[in-house]
């Protein structure tokens, strides 16, 4: 399914392999994407232009995904959040949700469930 409109969701994971394949199926779905692997340069963009939608990953070196999100809150609090981790982490999907997170998924999501919690997180945003 395409997406209608051209809105923009940032990804932010320190794995590029992540990235580029998160990107190529939100591309695919017809969405425009920006990619970052550098957290501070991530919420630097996201505090000039206001992303409505984030896919952040939690286990990163530079900055959690927590602390990630935290800030985003204050930088663009209209940016919804949607977590894309490798570890399953009860407290830490507690945490991401009880700040605001829109989705939690596990890498590895099926693809459809996925376009759907960014195309759901898209339509709160607006």
């Amino acid at each position: 399914m395409i997406a209608l409109n051209q809105e923009t969701v940032y990804l932010l994971d320190d794995d590029a392999s992540i990235l580029k394949a998160t990107g190529r199926l939100l591309d695919s779905a017809g969405w425009k994407i920006e990619v970052f692997t550098d957290p501070v340069a991530f919420l630097e963009q996201a505090a000039k232009h206001c992303p409505e939608v984030a896919v952040i990953d939690i286990l990163m070196p530079e900055m959690s995904g927590l602390e990630v999100q935290r800030r985003l809150q204050r930088v663009s609090p209209s940016t919804r959040v949607i977590v894309l981790t490798a570890k399953d982490d009860p407290s830490v999907r507690r945490m991401a949700m009880n700040a605001g997170a829109s989705a939690f998924f596990i890498k590895g999501v099926e693809s459809g469930a996925f376009l759907a919690g960014v195309r759901a997180a898209a339509d709160s945003s607006n």
